[in-house]
């Protein structure tokens, strides 16, 4: 019975992720399926309130209970690898954003964020923490998103990443708790993290009170940065495109 239970268990999961990924079924070699391209403020991260240009992609293979961005999940427009970065060039700024959906699940994102940084654009790479990312150019600022028991994807980590962390990468942890607080304080403790590269905690907007937050930060006595979500301070926590 157990064995039965345990194969249509994960029979459903793989029709799920199956359903996730199937805005990029077919997608031609070269092409990036693209929700948006646009310029705005960096409302996180070390580079919060520069000038930034977003390139979002399109699915995501997780379901994380918070997440901000699901219109990112099914609806795209493919585009070739020399049509994104003429675009994401022509909105002129230096700080160039890869982010999703999670933008690791097509291959073309690497040669595509390798050009940008070519060009000489400070390239930041959102990405869930969730794939492997030993294959991104070096000269890329990866922001790893590990994922928190709260998330409801904490089984989708991959623990490996961290070693691949450089100083100009940055771990952030949403947190939807205090006990998803003192879970990632644990992570920080265990990895050290805080002599590798920045560290920022960020509140699940409208669940955990910032202010809650920056005391815990205080409290733990450790030098992580808050971070708020500024895009949704000066815009509609809503807004598309900002």
């Amino acid at each position: 019975m157990e064995n039965a239970a345990g194969s249509r268990a994960e029979t459903a999961a793989s029709i799920a992720l199956a359903r996730r990924l199937k805005p990029l079924e077919n997608k031609p070699a070269g092409v990036l399926v693209v929700h948006e391209i646009y310029r705005s403020l960096q409302g996180e991260s070390t580079y919060a309130g520069l000038p930034c240009v977003f390139v979002r992609l399109t699915a995501c293979q997780l379901r994380c209970v918070y997440c901000d961005t699901p219109h990112a999940f099914q609806h795209g427009e493919p585009l070739s690898l020399d049509d994104v970065v003429e675009q994401a060039l022509k909105l002129g700024d230096d700080l160039v954003e890869i982010t999703g959906g999670e933008p690791l699940l097509q291959d073309e994102v690497y040669p595509l964020m390798s050009r940008l940084a070519d060009h000489g654009r400070t390239v930041l790479l959102e990405t869930s923490g969730a794939v492997d990312t030993s294959l991104v150019d070096p000269r890329v600022r990866v922001i790893l998103d590990l994922k928190t028991p709260g998330s409801g994807e904490l089984a989708a980590n991959v623990w490996s990443n961290l070693n691949r962390l450089k100083p100009i990468d940055e771990v952030k942890f949403v947190l939807c708790s205090r006990d998803d607080f003192d879970w990632a304080v644990d992570v920080v403790h265990r990895h050290d993290l805080t002599r590798r590269c920045p560290v920022l905690f960020s509140a699940v907007f409208g669940q955990v009170n910032p202010t809650d937050l920056a005391a815990w930060i205080l409290e733990s006595r450790l030098p992580i940065r808050l971070q708020l979500q500024q895009h949704k301070i000066l815009w509609d926590p809503k807004a598309r495109g900002v």
